[in-house]
């Protein structure tokens, strides 16, 4: 008793002493009560000090397959992460991406000079894509620091989507989240990220997708890679992370589409991986594709297949695309299947009537906060909008909202997936989202 009322005494001194500490006085005496701001601010700090931070950029990676450890080097950020992209770069001097040149006769033909007056037309695109890029490499090392099996997947993609907001200072459209973080399990190759009151969990015999973007300004990059345990997943992860690196390097300008699908499929089909006593070979998932990339639009038009037979259209000068490929030990086609967690304004809808006062107010909550941008169901959830299926259901049926549901090969097949985003400048071919890892 005597303990429990000296506790009490000792927090009521706090109290005081912290009401106190609040006021202060104006130039003529007078007493007003401080602002809160620099309280919180203070307490922010004490936050920030109380955690172990390091500034050593060296992470190992070994206990993922195939995925490369975070080398040691100079770096701004604190591990974990606590500063902004921008704090690191006042300058906007951003870390440039993996340059590889042409290998195009014609554009040896185009004096040095001149291509770099055509990269300054870029400027600003290749700032904002370089900071995402920036961002993106930061979050996937974080979440490299984390991830193991038995966590759930929606921790794992909420710690993530929660970095990637503070290190990019998301801000409405202006910076933020592409899209749903993917964490697709095994058969499932694409478009699937846990609703509200799913507790699946990550085992050591999964193969997990863990697909994201970044955007400043709406310049999306556009980034994924996978995540095993099991060495006897290797050679598909191998074979997989081989055929997007082929994609990457004959991609080029005036390059056909289709040259590039023939030569992804080239090389995945020419490995075969080994599970439970049979051998499969590891097939290109053909009805999924790489694809262009404009703003404030993840699909802008042009796709870039991942075997042979696309289109002959030629990849153009500024252009920026995302190469992905999906191995998988399956049919090598996927279907939608599964509850639908991703959801996309169309991009080319117009002003349309809806009668439903919740689905006009849903729809004004979807323009402010995700314009054009992918966005689910969980997000709406954390934002408030909690009953929301009846007037997002409207939206779909009016043809305003577009529904992305997940993307499966057949059940007990395992499908593995790399992706990077790279600009078409006109002195050189930039993969911004190039890292230690991948």
């Amino acid at each position: 008793e005597e303990q429990k009322h000296g506790d009490n005494q000792t927090q009521e001194k706090k109290k005081k002493k912290k009401k106190k500490n609040k006021k202060k006085k104006t130039a003529d005496g007078k007493e007003v009560e401080e602002d809160d701001d620099d309280e919180a601010d203070e307490e922010s700090k004490q936050e920030t000090s109380n955690q172990k931070l390091s500034y050593s950029r060296f992470q190992d990676n070994s206990r993922f397959r195939l995925l490369g450890s975070w080398a040691e080097g100079p770096t701004k950020q604190t591990n974990p992460p606590t500063i902004p992209i921008d704090k690191q770069f006042p300058k906007k001097d951003y870390p440039v991406g993996e340059i590889s040149e042409y290998f195009n006769e014609n554009r040896k033909r185009i004096s040095a000079e001149e291509l770099r007056e055509r990269d300054k037309l870029l400027e600003h695109q290749i700032q904002c894509l370089r900071k995402a890029a920036e961002c993106h490499r930061q979050v996937r090392k974080y979440a490299q620091s984390y991830i193991q099996p038995g966590m759930k997947l929606i921790d794992i993609c909420d710690r993530l989507e929660e970095m990637n907001r503070r290190l990019v200072e998301a801000n409405g459209l202006d910076a933020g989240i592409a899209f749903p973080t993917g964490c697709s399990i095994n058969h499932v190759a694409a478009h699937y990220t846990p609703n509200t009151g799913d507790n699946t969990v990550l085992n050591y015999d999964d193969v997990c997708k863990i697909d994201f973007g970044t955007q400043v300004d709406g310049r999306i990059v556009d980034c994924a890679f996978t995540v095993a345990f099991n060495p006897k997943y290797d050679k598909l992860l191998e074979a997989v992370k081989d055929s997007t690196n082929t994609g990457l390097k004959a991609a080029g300008i005036d390059v056909r589409l289709c040259d590039i699908g023939e030569a992804i499929q080239e090389v995945m089909e020419s490995y075969e991986i080994e599970l439970n006593g049979k051998t499969h070979q590891v097939k290109c998932v053909r009805n999924l594709n790489g694809h262009s990339i404009g703003p404030y639009q993840i699909h802008a038009g042009k796709t870039v297949p991942i075997v042979k037979g696309g289109p002959a259209t030629r990849m153009e000068e500024g252009e920026l695309y995302a190469i992905e490929t999906f191995g998988s030990t399956g049919k090598g086609y996927v279907f939608e299947d599964g509850e639908c967690s991703h959801y996309m304004k169309d991009f080319y809808v117009g002003s349309k009537p809806l009668r439903h006062p919740k689905a006009k107010g849903l729809l004004k909550f979807i323009d402010q906060n995700y314009g054009t941008l992918a966005f689910c169901r969980k997000w709406l959830d954390q934002a408030g909008e909690t009953h929301h299926i009846m007037a997002l259901k409207q939206l779909v049926d009016s043809g305003i909202v577009n529904t992305y549901p997940p993307l499966c090969d057949v059940t007990g097949s395992y499908v593995a997936q790399y992706e990077h985003t790279f600009l078409l400048k006109p002195s050189s071919k930039e993969i911004l989202s190039r890292g230690d890892d991948y």
